[in-house]
């Protein structure tokens, strides 16, 4: 067996995954020289070249992506555990992380940040707001422990469990005063003559609302693109135009002038997920919150 230390894996790794030595120099805080010398002496271990240099790139050798394939999981594990041991360390306990939109945050997740608190009352609860496919980036970087995201979600990958939770419909609402169309079926083309307020093109909605009117061979042209559904809601009450958001959203909003615009084409149906490394075992904590979110919208159903 070849003795290979761990820290020049690590430093392997990083290049790997940046094909940039300064890149993986500043991850690991140390100089580019000795990233490169680190780098020489694991390739005169193994008695193998893992890169091939060049003064503008940096590409792997078939050695070298053989050797990243193996080392990219053992690594981000590693990662996982000392993450959980630095939060132990820093609180007495184990902080629960997660990420999630601030929509799926407000309209969602608060009654069951209620019910953690009340089990967990001294573990800290670390919420990150990021958009769904923020989220999966986040997870994927092992900085959180759990996500929760709208789905299809083309950025979740094959190397994350997928736990469905909830499900809910996307609608067009209007101002009754502004848009007085309660009489009438619209259809996709016809609305595409409108202004349309939806959310901005980083987000899974405006990919999924995109892809829709693709299939219909319309080009969808929004008014306006925000990064907030409360903001697309507020724009639409003005008279603005007419927003595309979740049910979720307005189904209890009390003394409103919106109204749902009836659509001829049928809008499918999404979902609500839970997200999580599946290689890493999630904590107590994660797993209740996790049962938690599962099991009410099971009774609810």
């Amino acid at each position: 067996m070849t003795d290979v230390n761990y820290e020049l894996y690590k430093v392997f790794y990083h290049v790997a995954k940046s094909l940039s030595f300064s890149d993986a120099a500043t991850d690991l805080f140390i100089s580019q020289s000795a990233v490169s010398q680190s780098i020489k002496v694991l390739e005169r271990r193994l008695g193998q070249t893992l890169f091939v240099r060049s003064t503008k790139k940096v590409t792997l050798t078939k050695e070298g992506e053989i050797l990243y394939k193996h080392i990219e999981p053992a690594v981000s594990l590693i990662t996982k555990a000392e993450n959980q041991l630095s939060s132990a360390k820093e609180t007495g306990d184990i902080i629960f992380k997660i990420a999630a939109s601030d929509t799926i945050c407000r309209y969602f997740l608060v009654p069951y940040f209620n019910e953690f608190h009340k089990k967990y009352p001294n573990i800290h609860i670390k919420v990150i707001n990021a958009s769904s496919s923020g989220c999966a980036a986040l997870l994927e970087e092992n900085k959180v422990d759990l996500i929760v995201s709208n789905h299809p979600n083309p950025t979740l990958n094959s190397t994350m469990k997928i736990v469905p939770v909830a499900e809910f419909r996307d609608m067009f609402v209007a101002d009754r005063d502004s848009f007085p169309l309660e009489d009438k079926e619209l259809t996709l083309r016809k609305l595409s003559k409108m202004p349309i307020l939806m959310l901005d093109k980083t987000s899974t909605t405006s990919v999924f609302l995109h892809e829709l009117f693709r299939k219909s061979s319309i080009d969808l042209v929004p008014s306006i693109e925000l990064a907030s559904n409360d903001l697309l809601i507020d724009l639409a009450e003005i008279g603005l135009g007419i927003a595309f958001v979740p049910d979720y959203c307005v189904k209890n909003k009390e003394n409103s002038n919106l109204y749902e615009i009836k659509i001829a084409e049928k809008i499918p149906t999404r979902r609500i997920v839970a997200a999580y490394d599946d290689s890493m075992p999630l904590t107590e904590p994660a797993v209740f919150f996790l049962d938690l979110i599962k099991n009410s919208n099971k009774q609810d159903k």
